[in-house]
C-alpha cells in the first residue's frame, strides 16, 4: 500500500495519491490531516488520484463509511482520477455519501482534474 497526501497551493484541495489496497492505517494519517483542513477552511476539495489501486480492506472499508458520514457535507468537490472502468464506477458509488460534486478523470486528464478541482466554476 501507497498512500501519499498533499496539501495543494490552494489551501481547501487535498490530493491523496493512493496505490495498492487501502488499509485502516492509512485513515490514522488521512483522517487528522483533513479533519485540520476542515477546520481551516470550511469546505475541502479532494483530489483522488489511484494508481494500481486494489480496493480497501475490511478496516479501512469501516473507517471510510465513518468518515464519509461524519463530513457528509465538508467536501465541496471530489475528483477521481483512475485507471479501470471499477474506479470510474466509484465516483458514481461515492455520490450518495456526500454533498460534494463528484467527477472522474482518466489517469492521462490528471492535469485537467487539477484544474477542475480548483476552479471556481
Amino acid at each position: 500500500m501507497s498512500f501519499n497526501v498533499t496539501e495543494t497551493a490552494v489551501g481547501n484541495v487535498i490530493e491523496v495519491q493512493l496505490s495498492g489496497k487501502l488499509t485502516k492505517e492509512a485513515y490514522h494519517e488521512f483522517v487528522p490531516f483533513t479533519e485540520e483542513k476542515i477546520k481551516e477552511h470550511g469546505k475541502i476539495r479532494l483530489l483522488v488520484v489511484l494508481h494500481d489501486f486494489h480496493g480497501w480492506d475490511a478496516g479501512a472499508m469501516w473507517e471510510d463509511i465513518k468518515f464519509d458520514l461524519h463530513h457528509f457535507r465538508d467536501i465541496e468537490r471530489l475528483a477521481i482520477v483512475g485507471e479501470s472502468r471499477w474506479e470510474k464506477g466509484m465516483a458514481s458509488f461515492c455520490r450518495p455519501f456526500t454533498t460534494a460534486n463528484v467527477k472522474y478523470f482518466e489517469k492521462e486528464q490528471l492535469n485537467e482534474a487539477r484544474q477542475w478541482i480548483t476552479s471556481e466554476d
